[in-house]
């Protein structure tokens, strides 16, 4: 499914296509955590679609953090 967000970070939108359903997105949307709604999916692309923050965007802006 195609997916865009706006990065809470940049503002820029981006789309990514991601492997979930429209019922997983209407479960996360109704107050499903993103964990438990989309279990197939890693961190950084349950990131992007709370946030729009993409792995690269969360990893320039954090860099100096670690």
């Amino acid at each position: 499914m195609l997916v865009t967000r706006k990065s809470a970070i940049t503002g820029i939108t981006r789309t990514l296509e991601l492997p979930i359903t429209e019922e997983q997105l209407i479960l996360w949307q109704n107050g499903l955590v993103a964990q438990h709604a989309f279990p197939q999916l890693n961190a950084d692309q349950r990131e992007f679609i709370i946030t729009g923050i993409t792995e690269e965007e969360w990893n320039n802006a954090f860099a100096n953090e670690i």
